[in-house]
């Protein structure tokens, strides 16, 4: 195991053993021990009572946080005619098919958001062992295989984010940076946890969410109120 630094270890000394703080405690903490140089992102962490093997447990979807995320998001398109047009008048990034799958196949990913029409999917198969484990694949289920391609650019660029259980039941998604107010953050969590909530399977019984956590991008967790 990694040994952690001093500023790390200076942070979790802030925080009481085995204590769980309510969200707007949590939030404000976040902030307040997070020792980076930079304008960390913030990250929500779930550990759900699911077995993803089972379909309907196989949680996975997508939000568009109050306040965003807090990072400008660069947004990729592929369609073709009207649809192209349409993307780029709402702000995609780029814009293509099979120009933008050559670029791909050769090593370029600058960018952060893949959205495609249904008709171009065919197309992307072709990359889809590239996208994929880069998590970028286009899917239905996260709103990013749509003919509403204006909705979808904007959403995106709008702090949309999206959500997926591992095989062991954690979800860890963005909420923010440390540099919104600890209201803003409460704003974000209130609403992935809501969404989460309206998600649990009918068929999981007992506890739902065993464990969550905030944490900023180098900083120590911190353990909410479940």
């Amino acid at each position: 195991m990694a040994k952690k630094g001093k500023k790390y270890l200076e942070a979790s000394s802030k925080l009481q053993t085995g204590k769980k703080y309510t969200l707007l405690e949590g939030a404000t903490l976040v902030k307040e021990i997070s020792f980076e140089k930079f304008d960390a992102t913030v990250e929500l962490a779930l550990n759900l009572n699911l077995d993803p093997r089972k379909a309907e447990q196989n949680l996975r979807g997508a939000l568009v946080l109050p306040h965003g995320t807090g990072k400008e998001k660069r947004v990729l398109v592929f369609a073709k005619g009207d649809k192209a047009k349409e993307a780029k008048e709402a702000g995609a990034d780029f814009v293509g098919d099979d120009d933008l799958v050559v670029k791909i196949q050769a090593g370029w990913f600058e960018f952060d958001v893949v959205i495609a029409t249904p008709d171009m999917m065919a197309t992307l198969g072709k990359i889809g062992r590239l996208l994929g484990p880069k998590g970028l694949m286009p899917n239905p289920k996260t709103g990013t295989v749509t003919m509403d391609i204006s909705k979808a650019v904007s959403d995106s660029k709008g702090g949309k984010i999206t959500y997926r259980v591992d095989k062991s039941g954690n979800i860890q998604t963005v909420v923010g940076k440390v540099s919104f107010t600890p209201e803003k953050l409460v704003d974000n969590i209130r609403a992935v946890l809501e969404v989460i909530t309206k998600a649990k399977p009918s068929t999981v019984k007992g506890i739902y969410m065993n464990n969550i956590a905030i944490s900023s991008t180098m900083g120590p967790g911190v353990d909410l109120e479940v």
